[in-house]
């Protein structure tokens, strides 16, 4: 399967040409593509116009590694655009039918009735609208409805979409157009708050940053990557790739089971944010905090599916002896980790051997990893393992200043980088009690399944 005539990739935003064009550094994980001439006289600026088969080689290569993305707005739509929108409901008819006015006419909709308590008001929003119902008898949850209405999909892509989302009009054309690329099974868009004023400070958190919000950069869902997981919400799908859909036995987390297992069969889901599709946020704390335990819960089954993926931080050896070294908190602490970083650059440096400044460049990606092995530490200390964290904060000073130092860390960084609508006090309590529910909910879960693989770091080369 090759990239077509006329499909365009332009480099990530922290992919760095170097050498004058001889090379690129970036990706995830981080490499060096060395660029043969031919190669170097492919690129044009900062992206790469497929026209013949040594650019459509260069540009897939360059997508498989997340050196690049495609450009959405100047690819062709697919040569058969048709899909169908499935929509999983249980109640929910003021949501419903939203939706429904933000999809119009130009597509067939199923509305699958996750057995309502209510099924009358659904059915007439769906008739309202000329939407196909199908009510189910049982309630079976998200994954279960949405395979029911898959089945009756007959149009080449599927359109998944929660009920408390709104459509933009040109969200699902320019998704479409991510299917030029024939590895690509699924994509979906940014989600956001919805455009109306925030009635509470949690929905104001939560605008800003949403569980489900992956960023304002494009990426490729993978695990490992900044993008690891994409959520249901709103989904754009090729129905011939999909198989049997979603996973009818589990209640949360089957949007990440799906793409994980689309990329274990070497198939691509792109996330796009340029197009949005805003998401009706909670905006009472109690139904906040357990939707955010709920969210946790998943990760024992997740553990169970894909053992390799789950890991709530992944740490390579330096890593763990830098991290270790710190949160010893000794005299040497400092100094022993001065020089994992000094060796770790050495390293590196050796391996960039033949680029013109291999120890600048070394010196860099070092940084970086440092910054993004602190980062992981502090989500461990404060999310994931907090329960554990408690109890050494009741009996270790140095557990205590790691924690506060990583608490606070946390909420400096990412309220400016955020840009929450929201003072740094509100914010501050917001982000821990977002932290706590979740991983409340993942200490559930690894309960319940007798297993802490949910819970386990793991160390790679």
């Amino acid at each position: 399967m090759t990239l077509p005539i006329g499909f365009v990739v332009e480099l990530d935003r922290h992919t760095r040409v170097v050498d004058g064009g001889r090379a690129l550094l970036g990706g995830f994980p981080t490499r060096l593509l060395r660029l043969t001439p031919r190669a170097r006289r492919l690129l044009v600026g900062r992206t790469i116009p497929v026209r013949d088969t040594a650019s459509a080689f260069l540009a897939d290569r360059l997508l498989a590694c997340g050196m690049a993305h495609p450009m959405a707005a100047s690819l062709a739509e697919p040569p058969d655009p048709r899909c169908t929108v499935v929509i999983p409901v249980r109640d929910r008819p003021r949501q419903l039918d939203r939706l429904l006015r933000s999809i119009g006419t130009d597509h067939p909709v199923v509305v699958v009735d996750d057995a309502s308590r209510r099924p009358a008001a659904v059915a007439t929003v769906a008739a309202r609208h000329g939407a196909r119902l199908v009510a189910l008898t049982a309630n079976v949850g998200p994954a279960g409805a949405r395979n029911a209405g898959l089945r009756l999909v007959t149009t080449p892509y599927v359109v998944f979409a929660d009920s408390d989302i709104v459509l933009d009009a040109d969200t699902v054309p320019t998704l479409l157009r991510h299917f030029a690329d024939p590895r690509v099974a699924m994509a979906v868009p940014r989600i956001t708050g919805l455009p109306d004023a925030a009635t509470t400070w949690i929905e104001r958190y939560e605008n800003g940053r949403s569980s489900l919000d992956l960023g304002a950069h494009p990426a490729p869902v993978r695990p490992g990557t900044p993008v690891s997981w994409a959520s249901s919400a709103c989904v754009v799908a090729r129905v011939d790739l999909l198989g049997e859909g979603f996973d009818d036995g589990m209640r949360v987390g089957e949007d990440v089971d799906l793409c994980w297992r689309l990329v274990d069969a070497g198939l691509r889901v792109r996330y796009e944010p340029v197009v949005r599709a805003a998401h009706e946020h909670r905006v009472r704390v109690g139904d906040w905090l357990l939707r955010k335990a709920v969210y946790g819960t998943g990760a024992q089954p997740l553990a169970a599916r894909h053992p390799d993926f789950i890991a709530p931080a992944v740490f390579a050896p330096w890593s763990l002896v830098f991290v270790t070294a710190l949160l010893a908190q000794r005299r040497w602490s400092v100094p022993a980790a001065g020089a994992v970083l000094g060796v770790v650059t050495v390293r590196i440096a050796r391996k960039l051997d033949g680029t013109r400044h291999p120890y600048r460049l070394a010196v860099r990606l070092t940084a970086n990893g440092a910054l993004g092995t602190l980062s992981q530490a502090s989500a461990l200390v404060t999310r994931h393992w907090w329960p554990l964290t408690v109890v050494g904060c009741t009996v270790s000073r140095r557990v205590r200043r790691a924690t506060a130092v990583a608490a606070l860390a946390d909420v400096a960084l990412e309220y400016r980088h955020e840009q929450v609508p929201l003072d740094p006090l509100r914010y501050a309590v917001a982000r821990r009690l977002d932290d706590l529910a979740y991983g409340a909910g993942v200490w559930l879960s690894a309960l319940r399944g007798r297993s802490t693989g949910a819970l386990r770091p793991r160390v790679t080369r």
